[in-house]
């Protein structure tokens, strides 16, 4: 990547419930994509955690989708919010499955904003008793209608064992069972590097479109 302003690439926690998992998660995407990111990239990797936000249930006066041409937000939680999305040039949602779909919260704070990540690239990654591969095929739908690029590779990152001790761990104690941090590191791993190798991709693409002719 060639501009001199560091891409910024935002690696969003979407659990807001306690105890959760979600950041134990993240930490595992951390610490497998940080050693792809070299000095050449002009990349930085930005946590942001959904539930330091607290969003309420939409509660806005005008339309996401009019946002800021014609009508600005009023509230400081949907200001601080949009302001935190816009300022990144990509996203790494990580998102859990509740009840065989997307939680209610991260739905709801995907439907807070639309020109704020509109066109820009995104990985979408979940976990779950099966990866939680409903909610991974329902959230990259709705980026995509959205218009955001999402990356091909979509990690599904399952619990060990299944509905068995590691799951109740994550839901009851917001533990990550050591047999589920294995199991991703030796068969997840390079998908999650797949997947942020497509970010990249996508990135380098969106820069090269927004060069003059």
């Amino acid at each position: 990547m060639s501009s001199s302003t560091p891409k910024s690439i935002a690696l969003i926690t979407m659990s807001t419930r306690s105890p959760r998992v979600g950041p134990h998660v993240v930490d595992f995407v951390t610490e497998t994509i940080s050693p792809l990111i070299t000095p050449e990239d002009n990349m930085t990797l930005a946590p942001v955690d959904l539930a330091t936000f607290k969003l309420p249930v939409y509660d806005e006066a005008v339309i996401p989708a009019m946002v800021p041409s014609q009508a600005t937000f009023s509230n400081k939680h949907s200001i601080a919010w949009s302001d935190e999305i816009k300022r990144h040039d990509g996203y790494i949602i990580v998102t859990g499955e509740y009840n065989y779909g997307i939680p209610g919260g991260t739905k709801n704070a995907v439907d807070y904003l639309v020109n704020e990540w509109m066109g820009k690239p995104v990985v979408v990654i979940s976990y779950g008793v099966s990866g939680g591969n409903l909610a991974n095929n329902a959230l990259s739908s709705i980026l995509e209608k959205m218009k955001l690029r999402v990356a091909a590779t979509r990690p599904e990152l399952p619990f060990a064992g299944g509905k068995g001790p590691d799951l109740f761990a994550a839901m009851l104690k917001g533990e990550l069972g050591e047999e589920s941090k294995k199991l991703w590191e030796e068969e997840k791993s390079e998908e999650v590097k797949k997947a942020f190798g497509e970010l990249k991709v996508l990135l380098e693409e969106e820069e090269k479109d927004l060069k003059p002719e």
